[in-house]
């Protein structure tokens, strides 16, 4: 028996998500499917991060248990063969039976992309949150800084998220601006379900000069979602990079 780590790139557009459910097609369905066939074996990968309807990916990551005699960097040109072209595998490689992407330690990368600009733009309505209203960018910035760090992020989640802790650390935020684009990156060693939607949201917020910079900080404090931004749209939202490295 081999353990066979996926490295994805996805368009999230048609999918409603990653994790298999009633209501559509998802990207893990897709996956699980064409493995299946490929190996002659019934195959259900293990997603690192269950990313929600629409929602992009650079680089998440899954992985799955197999007899076959593939070779393990052959998995990713082999599906690829059968995948649809808005699905992608990047890398494949056999990784030690007792990795698991969910509990290993990790550093995940999330990009998030704002068009701030009089009207849309059609292509990039996929892949972007459109705002009209002019943001200020040097006051989201200043935003961000209060996030940076180990904090108690429940103002920050969605109501039904259940986990034991609603803790993590983000360690790096990046607002940048090109253009009519602006470009959110923040990385951390783990997210909740919405963090970064509610977060961008709240900076919107900042932008827009319904809260002052320093309101941040209130919100984290208060640990009380009513207390933070809307929640923003997931196509505007990819995972860019999950990291595994600095545990080896």
């Amino acid at each position: 028996m081999r353990r066979i780590k996926l490295t994805i790139a996805y368009d999230g557009t048609n999918y409603c998500g990653w994790q298999i459910q009633i209501n559509g097609i998802t990207i893990e369905e897709v996956i699980n499917k064409h493995l299946s066939n490929l190996t002659g074996e019934n195959i259900a990968v293990i997603g690192a991060s269950r990313t929600d309807s629409g929602v992009h990916a650079l680089g998440n990551v899954a992985v799955f248990d197999t007899d076959c005699n593939i070779p393990s960097d052959k998995f990713s040109y082999a599906l690829n063969q059968r995948l649809p072209k808005d699905i992608r595998i990047q890398e494949s490689c056999q990784v030690p039976l007792e990795f698991h992407p969910r509990y290993c330690d990790s550093d995940k990368t999330y990009q998030y992309n704002i068009l701030n600009r009089n009207f849309e733009i059609p292509t990039l309505r996929l892949y972007s949150h459109f705002e009209f209203m002019k943001l200020d960018v040097d006051k989201m910035k200043e935003a961000s800084n209060y996030i940076i760090g180990n904090h108690d992020f429940k103002s920050f989640c969605s109501l039904r998220t259940q986990v034991t802790t609603t803790i993590r650390t983000i360690y790096r935020m990046e607002i940048n601006k090109n253009g009519d684009m602006i470009t959110i990156t923040i990385s951390g060693n783990g997210f909740l379900y919405n963090m970064v939607r509610i977060i961008v949201g709240t900076l919107i917020k900042v932008g827009l000069g319904a809260y002052p910079p320093e309101y941040v900080k209130d919100i984290i404090d208060a640990k009380d979602r009513t207390k933070a931004g809307p929640k923003v749209k997931a196509s505007g939202l990819t995972l860019i990079d999950i990291d595994y490295e600095k545990n080896g």
